[in-house]
């Protein structure tokens, strides 16, 4: 598939993702308040955590380490990684504004100025560069305040809070930002709820109710975001982002394919249908009669989530998933955090993902056939242990190859008559990964020098896919 030469359109948004909470580090400077990711350890346990009840949002220092506090050191070194990104071709840059530099507990009524100012510096160094900025508005950053004393999103109230917090970053960056999104991979709270939903499913509570609800809140929050950037930013785009994954039927037992069916409108389409369509989805409706779930629905949520939808759908890929109705526990795939069982035809990575660069495109022409509106992916990459050879390079082709791949899935996507406008490739420089609190695993074209006990130089360096990106944008995809 990669052998073949590719047309992207003109004008393609070649670039790449980050989140604030992952990068910036000084997590403690500038007046900036706790939030959700501050509070999660590293190490493998973070899967965990994401995943069970019972989570107490406290830091505990004398048994877990936070690798967020300092992340990669963006706060600091911002300027040189944008030198960085500006080096390889960057059109685009995917980052997140982190809510509690803005509004350190999340429901003041007056913004951080230094918080503020510091966006305006990344911003405006973006802007000199030649590289348009891509926001995403919440990204795994809920205030813990929120949290702990409000209850994450199952709380109205938190509507509130996020409609100030929108519109005064839309209000502030309105000439500098053309493009927004409101929330990060929002469907991952039906696998990740601390992350997703701002509140851990406690042992005793019943999983589907607060789920929901706090979904319905989102929904309306969101909404009110989008109707807030087309009229302060009218020449802006605004959209969603879900994690995006495919799901296969293990084999053709209608029963399994059935079964399929069911996870995938519940994961992948549930919450895009909402934001994009502008109204809950009629399968939902069996799902709630089945579960007892009874949203809270004031006057006036229905119409505004129908009126004002998101001008285009951003999504993460990584994998595909495979689904049978009755799974045996050896069956089941270790890496992939929407469960699923192992796919005899794929390879995994380093840490059980199963890699399908088919998937993409599959995704991509289910997504334009489901909505007819423009596609970003915003989220692609390889999380790999990367070695450093004497003379200080990384050679990295394991990693090319594998966006080689999905890149020419994607050019075969554009073939198929989907319109997809821009390409972000998750941490275009290492990071610190959201679901271990990992440095080892490892998607950068640019290499920081920091391991996974917080030691390093935190030195920048160039890998041989650094090079080889540059190349792609360079040549509009045309050389892979």
């Amino acid at each position: 598939m990669a052998d073949k030469s590719y047309t992207f359109p003109e004008g393609f948004l070649w670039g790449g993702a980050t989140a604030a909470n992952q990068i910036e580090g000084g997590f403690n400077e500038g007046n900036k308040g706790l939030n959700i990711a501050d509070v999660l350890p590293g190490g493998k346990g973070r899967l965990n955590i994401l995943k069970e009840p019972g989570f107490n949002f406290e830091v505990d220092h004398d048994k877990y380490d936070y690798p967020n506090h300092e992340a990669i050191d963006f706060y600091h070194r911002y300027k040189e990684d944008i030198a960085l990104f500006a080096e390889m071709g960057f059109k685009v840059f995917r980052l997140s504004i982190a809510w509690t530099r803005i509004f350190p507990n999340g429901d003041e009524t007056e913004p951080n100025e230094d918080g503020l100012a510091f966006y305006d510096r990344v911003l405006d160094e973006l802007l000199q560069h030649n590289i348009e900025p891509v926001v995403t508005i919440s990204h795994y950053e809920m205030p813990v305040n929120l949290v702990k004393n409000y209850g994450g999103w199952r709380s109205r109230e938190v509507v509130t809070f996020f409609e100030r917090y929108a519109q005064v970053i839309l209000n502030r960056y309105k000439n500098k930002v053309k493009y927004w999104m409101t929330f990060n991979e929002i469907n991952s709270g039906l696998v990740m709820p601390i992350m997703g939903l701002g509140f851990s499913i406690q042992k005793e509570e019943d999983k589907y109710q607060p789920t929901f609800q706090a979904y319905h809140h989102q929904f309306v929050a969101s909404s009110l975001a989008v109707k807030a950037c087309h009229e302060i930013i009218p020449e802006a785009l605004i959209g969603c982002m879900i994690i995006y994954a495919p799901v296969y039927a293990y084999d053709s037992n209608p029963e399994n394919v059935m079964h399929a069916l069911q996870e995938e409108r519940l994961f992948n389409n549930f919450c895009a249908d909402v934001q994009v369509r502008g109204e809950y989805p009629a399968f939902i409706n069996r799902y709630f009669k089945e579960h007892n779930i009874e949203l809270d629905i004031k006057a006036g949520d229905l119409e505004l989530i129908k009126e004002h939808t998101v001008d285009y759908i951003a999504f993460s890929y990584y994998m595909s998933r495979t689904e049978k109705e009755a799974k045996l526990p050896e069956e089941q795939t270790q890496g992939n955090i929407m469960g699923g069982v192992s796919n005899p035809f794929l390879k995994a990575s380093d840490w059980g993902w199963e890699i399908d660069p088919t998937g993409l495109r599959i995704s991509l022409n289910e997504l334009y056939d489901r909505y007819r509106k423009p596609l970003f992916i915003v989220e692609n990459g390889l999380g790999a242990k990367d070695t450093i050879e004497e003379d200080g390079s990384v050679n990295d082709d394991y990693r090319i190859d594998y966006l080689r791949d999905h890149i020419a899935a994607m050019g075969e996507a554009i073939e198929d008559g989907v319109d997809l406008m821009g390409y972000t490739p998750w941490g275009c420089i290492d990071l610190v990964s959201a679901s271990t609190g990992e440095m080892s695993k490892r998607y950068g074209f640019i290499y920081v020098d920091k391991d996974d006990e917080g030691n390093g130089t935190l030195d920048r360096s160039r890998k041989k896919s650094f090079y080889w990106y540059q190349q792609v944008i360079k040549t509009n995809g045309k050389e892979l």
